[in-house]
């Protein structure tokens, strides 16, 4: 397999399982794949962090509100893979609860990603609702 075989396979498989997880409560796994290496960042749909206080705290806090997801879908646009280096840019679709309120929006997100230490990492996310 190619490194962006590799790469997406990866998305399809971990990424996918840690943001379900999110959607279902538990931060945990979406935590464990983000880098623990600065700088990292998000300029969410609900909140803008930057460092890993700021993002430990947002996770804890995303995990707190949602629960019950019955779907989430990532749709990617474009993506690439250039040495240690990668980004993905997509629409995610989700159905969950939020704060116990049934919902279901679509994001348009992107992602970059640096291997360390042979792992993938996620090191910055930017996401905002689809407006059409």
């Amino acid at each position: 397999m190619s490194d962006r075989d590799d790469f997406m396979a990866w998305v399809n498989s971990s990424l996918h399982q840690a943001e379900l997880a999110l959607h279902n409560g538990d931060s945990n796994p979406r935590r464990a794949l983000w880098s623990r290496r600065e700088p990292v960042s998000v300029l969410g749909a609900w909140r803008n962090t930057h460092g890993q206080q700021e993002l430990d705290e947002l996770f804890t806090a995303l995990a707190k509100s949602f629960s019950d997801c019955t779907s989430y879908a990532f749709e990617v646009l474009a993506y690439d893979v250039v040495g240690n280096m990668a980004y993905t840019a997509g629409r995610e679709h989700t159905s969950t609860s939020v704060d116990g309120a049934a919902r279901t929006y679509s994001l348009r997100a992107t992602q970059v990603y640096r291997r360390e230490d042979g792992e993938w990492k996620v090191a910055h996310r930017h996401a905002d609702t689809v407006t059409e």
